[in-house]
């Protein structure tokens, strides 16, 4: 069991915060993130349309065969996406524990811009405890 990324893309499809945990992960650019987000972003939007019984909220988990992606959509539209070994059992609480550390730490902060880059070392060291250095 193991979570190796957390990202947070806003409504647009930009993202917003990206970190790793560990070193499991190859090293990206900063680019490179953006376009994967971007990516997310469309394929979450035409998972929305697909489905066969009506309305979706989208895909809510994309699995790899040694990685798993855990995606909680927020009713103002940011995603927040956990990046997780494919046999971790609580990356839908932890998604939700790190929903409510940004609503505490980001959106209550009068000096944050909605929609724009995370720079708050509140949430980073809420995040840190939540789930671990990385």
């Amino acid at each position: 069991m193991a979570i190796h990324g957390l990202w947070v893309i806003n409504k647009a499809g930009g993202l917003v915060y990206q970190r790793n945990f560990g070193d499991g992960l190859p090293h990206l650019t900063s680019n490179e993130y953006l376009v994967l987000a971007g990516t997310l972003h469309g394929i979450h939007a035409i998972t929305s349309r697909l489905s066969p019984t009506g309305s979706s909220s989208g895909a809510q988990e994309i699995c790899g065969e040694t990685f798993k992606l855990t995606i909680l959509l927020t009713a103002t539209g940011t995603k927040f996406v956990l990046l997780t070994s494919l046999v971790e059992p609580n990356a839908g609480s932890v998604l939700q524990k790190v929903y409510e550390v940004y609503a505490d730490a980001v959106m209550k902060n009068p000096f944050h811009t909605p929609e724009m880059p995370v720079r708050s070392e509140g949430f980073d060291a809420r995040i840190t405890a939540l789930i671990g250095s990385g």
